[in-house]
């Protein structure tokens, strides 16, 4: 078994993920990026502010060392029910989302996505450990770790200027 995405990771980039065709994406790929990391849902009631302010957030700063992964998670309200394919085809058809959006995974629970456990581990603080709902927000440095977490009605636009912080941009 390979060491990627174990206990002793000290970043994002010590793990491996799933994309939307399962295919493996080793998130060292994202070294030197800032990311904003999202439990996304298509049919949630934040579904469409925060899917539109997303999208507005990466066309903005894509150019300038942002990157936004977005996990579907099917744990709140049922409200990811959909195929990795129609995840990927509703985000892209209508809110022309560019950023790579991942295979479904659970965020809470024994079989959360070992990425998870570590964004969780990273910044529990006020939340407690568990995800509450979908579009919860973690905000993770160039060097892959988590500086700030974000609850899921803060909306991408609000942490703007977080992101523009890390990205260096006065």
């Amino acid at each position: 078994m390979s060491s990627k995405g174990s206990e002793s990771a000290t970043s994002v980039h010590g793990f491996t993920v799933k994309d939307a065709d399962e295919k493996d994406v080793d998130l060292s790929i994202y070294k030197g990026m800032v990311l904003l990391i999202v439990n996304v849902a298509s049919q949630c009631g934040l579904t469409n502010s925060n899917y539109t302010q997303m999208s507005e957030l990466y066309e903005k700063y894509k150019d300038k060392g942002l990157e936004i992964l977005a996990f579907p998670c099917n744990q709140f309200g049922g409200q990811e029910p959909g195929s990795n394919e129609e995840i990927v085809e509703f985000a892209c058809t209508q809110f022309k989302a560019e950023y790579p959006i991942f295979d479904k995974v659970d965020v809470n629970g024994e079989n959360a996505a070992p990425v998870y456990k570590f964004l969780k581990a990273s910044k529990g603080g006020i939340f407690g450990s568990s995800i509450k709902w979908n579009f919860s927000k973690f905000l993770v440095d160039k060097d892959g770790h988590v500086v700030d977490r974000y609850a899921p009605t803060t909306s991408p636009l609000s942490i703007e200027k977080d992101i523009k912080k890390l990205l260096g941009i006065s």
